[in-house]
């Protein structure tokens, strides 16, 4: 590692680099931290545009804590998205948006975070409630499996698996709660500065969605994302205005003709090259910049980069309305004495009526993720089958 804290040396640093894995789990701190100053934030009435600040800001608050005096990019990697009830995802409204929470609403909060590139992503959902009651009916029904869909992927997605092995037991799973798959949701390979690299895992695949099978390999990282739906798991975008998340599309370029479209693009290539950002980020960072841009030439702006396809949309998606989607996700480093998954969130407790009886898919999650829990359930399980002791002779 060199004097400012970043890696040299190697062209893709991965998991063998412990300076690696270091920033990958310092990351992954923050993140579990910012989700939970989120979810304490899910409250009745609370607006959604102040809980997607709340996650943003921790981020970046605690990123300025650690690696202080060294030259490396650090901060959010996706921005705090909000999604609630038949909302699919990427909802992160802008700062004039009073739509709020209320008890009873199925929350879906993601979000991301960065040090030095290297990206630790987290979901999970919630349910808006004054108590601290177990959770019930189709909510927990669509929560239940999506973490349960979560626990088999991580033990699907390992050394010497293949990208084929996945979607079929996470549909099972689904079914068994009476849920679906949500389509087009994708696991990504993460390297540094990558958010979504090229080898990815297609949850549901259809005759028009399909993914190239390859091998799970040892030091690999995985933003293993799952996302479950009441209905048919087919969303749709009713209204390309609720857009407010892109990411740079480094592949593609372009000479823009407007004045306005130029300082937009300049101030993303400034500030956010590489990681997915809000309008509200770009705001802010325009303001701080000094920059003479008012919303309206932002928005003229952006439609010109998105017209010429420098910029990657992530629009809000729908499923239809009164159905409930629950969302999982987690980083998982595929070390060689097994997975590590690294983010992390309370569970809320649920009741479902629902459960998973197919054998083959409760062998599997009953498979320890990593070595250290494998050995502790041999243990275990070696303590149970031990020769009781004699028991002691009764006084006289």
């Amino acid at each position: 590692m060199s004097d400012d804290g970043s890696l040299q040396g190697e062209q893709e640093p991965n998991l063998s680099v412990p300076e690696v894995v270091t920033k990958y789990k310092a990351a992954a701190d923050i993140c579990n931290r910012a989700v939970q100053a989120v979810i304490d934030g899910c409250k009745d009435g609370a607006k959604i545009v102040d809980l997607c600040r709340t996650g943003d800001n921790f981020i970046n608050k605690e990123c300025g804590n650690i690696y202080k005096g060294k030259q490396i990019e650090k901060g959010v990697a996706f921005p705090t998205c909000v999604s609630v009830n038949s909302v699919v995802g990427h909802f992160s409204p802008n700062a004039d948006d009073s739509t709020a929470l209320k008890n009873g609403d199925v929350v879906k909060i993601d979000m991301g975070c960065h040090i030095d590139g290297f990206i630790a992503t987290q979901a999970t959902t919630v349910v808006v409630q004054a108590g601290a009651e177990p959770i019930t009916g189709r909510a927990a029904d669509v929560i239940a499996a999506a973490r349960t869909a979560f626990d088999a992927a991580v033990r699907l997605i390992r050394p010497g698996k293949h990208i084929s092995d996945v979607a079929g037991p996470l549909q099972k799973i689904a079914e068994a709660y009476g849920c679906n798959m949500v389509e087009g949701v994708m696991s990504h390979e993460m390297k540094q500065f990558v958010i979504d690299g090229s080898k990815c895992i297609l949850n549901k695949p259809t005759p028009d969605q399909k993914v190239e099978d390859a091998e799970f390999e040892e030091n690999e990282v995985y933003a293993i994302d799952i996302v479950v739906s009441t209905a048919e798991g087919k969303p749709r975008v009713l209204d390309e205005k609720e857009t407010t998340v892109y990411k740079r599309a480094l592949e593609v370029a372009y000479q823009l003709k407007m004045q306005a479209s130029r300082t937009v693009f300049s101030l993303i290539n400034s500030s956010f090259e590489t990681m997915p950002f809000t309008l509200r980020a770009l705001l802010d960072e325009a303001a701080n910049q000094k920059t003479e841009l008012k919303v309206v030439q932002l928005k003229l702006g952006l439609v010109e980069c998105l017209n010429h396809g420098l910029l990657h949309p992530y629009p809000v998606l729908h499923e239809k309305s009164g159905e409930l989607v629950a969302q999982v996700k987690g980083t998982v480093l595929l070390m060689p004495n097994g997975s590590s998954i690294v983010t992390t969130a309370v569970r809320q407790p649920v009741n479902s009526e629902k459960k998973v009886e197919d054998k083959e898919i409760l062998d599997l999650l009953a498979t320890p993720v990593s070595a250290k829990s494998a050995k502790k359930k041999k243990n275990k399980e070696k303590a149970a089958t031990a020769t009781p002791a004699p028991p002691a002779a009764a006084d006289a």
